[in-house]
């Protein structure tokens, strides 16, 4: 049985002018075609306010060990699949941005989400898309069994006489309270 499955998927991008002096343009992932060809930057659609691009093709990898993480991507109220986007390095580059990766996985969406480098952007898949994914958890999700971690039992009476190498020879043992190193019999 194969441990991996792969569907190429088209992420279109929207770019809308930003509200700000700041951010000249917003970008946002805003669909994705399943089965798409390869594509770099095709215009889809423009009018006044926003141009859509079918900006790349990225290949959707599921992976059979995280079955557990694209089952919880499937119960949210909206399944989805995470662009993953990163500034452009390149200041020739019309485009700020570039696709970096696409993901059925809400764990490593949030792994990305969690260095705030990336843009990520849910978008709601397909119903095909769903089934696609679907499928493949009920062929490859094993339910694992809950397993209690135990502690385990240490000897509390052992008694630590000093720290370090028994064989070198301590003045003081650094665990002991100050008050006991004082010598006795001195009143000040």
């Amino acid at each position: 049985m194969e441990k991996t499955a792969e569907m190429p998927l088209g992420v279109v991008v929207t770019k809308t002018r930003g509200k700000s002096r700041w951010a000249k343009w917003i970008w946002r992932a805003s669909a994705v075609l399943p089965g798409a060809g390869p594509a770099a930057w095709k215009e889809l659609r423009r009018d006044d306010a926003s141009v859509e691009y079918h900006a790349t093709t990225q290949p959707l990898v599921l992976h059979r060990a995280e079955t557990e993480a694209y089952l919880t991507g499937l119960a949210m109220e909206t399944p989805s699949v995470w662009i993953i986007m990163r500034p452009s390095d390149d200041p020739d580059d019309e485009e700020d941005v570039f696709v970096h990766s696409v993901t059925a996985s809400p764990y490593e969406a949030q792994d990305y989400a969690d260095s705030g480098e990336e843009i990520v952007e849910a978008v709601p898949m397909p119903e095909g898309l769903v089934a696609w994914v679907r499928d493949f958890v009920e062929r490859h999700h094993v339910e694992e069994e809950f397993k209690k971690r135990r502690r385990d039992r240490v000897n509390i009476d052992k008694v630590q006489d000093g720290v370090g190498d028994a064989r070198v020879r301590q003045d003081f043992d650094v665990y002991r309270a100050p008050q006991a190193l004082k010598p006795k019999g001195r009143v000040h």
